[in-house]
């Protein structure tokens, strides 16, 4: 299903072009008719880029990647930063700082500088500083907000460029085709489509030719995040839900053997000694006493010799 259709295009004024005398020759193929000396270009090939194009920037969203939109000019700039800063890209809509992508880690550097003063003035070490200071640390801050604060949250280099006005952002996209980076652009019969991996042939002077075009675009990147949070999700539950294999569960049966070798059975409570006093001292009673020692057997001479010494020692007792 096509994102935009013809008769939003023509209200939109996107086939409006240049004048015949500014045109790029390498726009021929793009361009319908002329009419009044100024280019017409084709809608039936702009709904065709424009799917082409938003199919891409679907699947990089997807993926987890950003793509930097960039447009400086007057009739962009609003349209810009309310459509892209709602879908949570990074977003150029005042001058292109340059090396931005080619000197990276510098603008990373200037972006940091901002939390750092941020953090001063939350813990206190503002206060420190003379009022001339306060003045132009304040100063300071403002610029590199106004600059850098939309792209804060860019912390790596961008998977695509989305260009408005291919001949006013020309560092930009050279920028990018220097570090091999995709470049998505709205260009117009004036511009060179030569640089672009994604050429979107539309009208890049009229606000609301611009608007249409970003609506199908931050649409198409819109679905690429919702389907990826889904996917992250799906893969959530069936981490939990699914059993365990290979060298992971391996080692999760050692621990679940070493647990059950560790665990000692529970033992019954000792009855209480008090209760037992009355049972142990009826059993000493009704038990029968033994002998230590079983008596040895006598035998008849050894009686007549016990005899003997019982009768000496009553004869003894009585002489005395």
């Amino acid at each position: 299903m096509a994102r935009t259709n013809f008769e939003q295009l023509l209200e939109a004024g996107v086939h409006f072009g240049h004048l015949r005398r500014k045109w790029n020759p390498k726009m021929a193929p793009y361009i319908f008719m002329e009419k009044n000396g100024i280019h017409i270009i084709d809608l039936h090939k702009t709904v065709q880029m424009i799917d082409t194009a938003a199919a891409a920037a679907k699947q990089m969203a997807q993926s987890g990647r950003k793509i930097l939109f960039v447009a400086t000019k007057k009739q962009a700039k609003d349209v810009v930063a309310e459509k892209v800063a709602a879908i949570n890209m990074p977003y150029v809509t005042e001058r292109w700082p340059g090396g931005m992508l080619t000197n990276f880690p510098t603008i990373r550097k200037a972006v940091k500088k901002m939390s750092t003063i941020d953090k001063m003035t939350t813990d206190g070490t503002f206060d420190n500083f003379s009022k001339r200071e306060k003045l132009q640390i304040s100063r300071q801050r403002a610029k590199l907000e106004k600059n850098l604060g939309s792209i804060a949250d860019l912390t790596r280099l961008p998977a695509a460029l989305f260009v408005v006005d291919v001949q006013k952002e020309a560092n930009a996209v050279r920028e990018a085709n220097r570090l091999s980076i995709p470049v998505f652009a709205m260009v117009d019969t004036c511009c060179d489509p030569s640089m672009i991996d994604y050429v979107i042939p539309a009208n890049d002077d009229a606000t609301k030719s611009i608007e249409v075009i970003l609506d199908a675009v931050c649409a198409a990147i819109v679905e690429g995040l919702q389907e990826r949070k889904l996917e992250k999700d799906k893969e959530g539950e069936e981490g939990e839900e699914a059993p365990v294999t290979g060298k992971g569960a391996g080692r999760q049966r050692i621990k679940k053997m070493n647990r059950e070798e560790v665990e000692v059975p529970t033992m019954e409570a000792a009855p209480a000694p008090a209760a037992e006093a009355p049972a142990v001292e009826a059993a000493v009673e009704t038990a029968p006493v033994e002998p230590a020692v079983e008596p040895e057997k006598v035998g008849p001479a050894k009686a007549e010799e016990v005899a003997a010494e019982v009768e000496a020692e009553e004869k003894a007792e009585a002489a005395e």
